[in-house]
């Protein structure tokens, strides 16, 4: 008989500040960081991943909490989901709370961080869409003390990496004190993994709206003319209402920016002269395409409503 079972690391570091943990993995290049473990040893367990050493984070007390720095909130990448969840953080950023609290069953909250979420960079993690709607910029900690500030989506779409030595130590959040949502549907009741989420954020300051679809895409996508197009029917100066018809349109505008039709055939355009034949109908989508559409342009509605409500 064989056994598949992973062979364990060969060195466990443990380091208790950022610089510290910097500089193990800059002297172990093969080591890999772990802080929850939720998606690491999900990999090691079924055999993906077979680290040859670790670099334990959960000693570092400097990237678990939060502050606050010239409006914006700097949130350590060691925050836990379950810490993320509670009122004190909810009345501070609430879609982010919100997504936290629904990012699984209390073992996963309780172990999983929101620095873990962004580095897995997995489609159905949760708060992805919330920190792309927010506009989060991540602090990336490197060797010798230096320290580098870049978009969350950039990291996401593969635009900047981590190089070697690199951790995200903490995440700038900014404070827009308006009203933010996270809705997300899953494939069965209670906690899940998405099949789709929508983050929205209200910016009155610049009269903005900003969306974010998760788990559709292998990156939160931004639907950014449905955006500017909903933030120019809004009364900025008065209720901030819209007719439900703008929001009815608002979700299929988004929905359909995010699982677009397909694209028609080549020589299927009707073009063509006296006899030519006649244009081929386009291509539908398929019905598990069609049914991821009608479930974000439902979550976007009501991300909507519920932020101008």
């Amino acid at each position: 008989m064989t056994t598949h079972a992973p062979r364990a690391a060969q060195t466990v570091t443990l380091p208790v500040s950022l610089d510290e943990a910097v500089a193990a993995l800059s002297a172990m290049p093969a080591a890999v960081p772990v802080a929850g473990g939720t998606d690491l040893m999900a990999a090691v367990n079924s055999g993906l991943l077979r680290p040859a050493a670790l670099v334990g984070l959960g000693r570092i007390s400097e990237i678990r909490g939060w502050q606050y720095l010239d409006g914006h909130a700097l949130l350590g990448a060691g925050l836990t989901h379950a810490r993320m969840g509670r009122p004190d953080f909810a009345a501070l950023i609430p879609a982010l709370a919100a997504a936290a609290r629904a990012a699984g069953p209390p073992q996963i909250r309780n172990a999983g961080t929101l620095g873990g979420n962004i580095v897995t960079a997995a489609p159905t993690g949760d708060a992805l869409p919330v920190l792309a709607a927010l506009e989060a910029t991540l602090i990336i900690a490197g060797p010798e003390g230096a320290r580098r500030e870049i978009p969350v989506s950039h990291l996401l779409a593969g635009i900047e990496m981590l190089r070697p030595g690199e951790l995200v130590g903490f995440v700038r959040v900014p404070l827009l004190h308006a009203p933010q949502t996270f809705l997300k549907a899953t494939g069965r009741t209670g906690p899940g993994r998405a099949i789709a989420s929508v983050a929205l954020v209200l910016d009155p300051a610049r009269r903005g709206v900003r969306c974010a679809v998760g788990a559709v895409a292998p990156m939160p996508l931004r639907p950014l003319e449905a955006e500017r197009w909903i933030a120019g029917l809004i009364d900025w100066d008065g209720d901030r209402s819209v007719a439900p018809e703008a929001c009815t349109a608002f979700g299929e505008y988004v929905a359909a920016a995010c699982i677009p039709d397909p694209a028609p055939a080549p020589g299927t355009s009707g073009e063509g002269g006296e006899g030519a034949e006649p244009a081929a109908e386009p291509p539908a989508l398929p019905p598990a395409a069609l049914h991821l559409r009608r479930t974000v342009a439902a979550l976007a509605r009501r991300a909507l409503g519920r932020a101008l409500a």
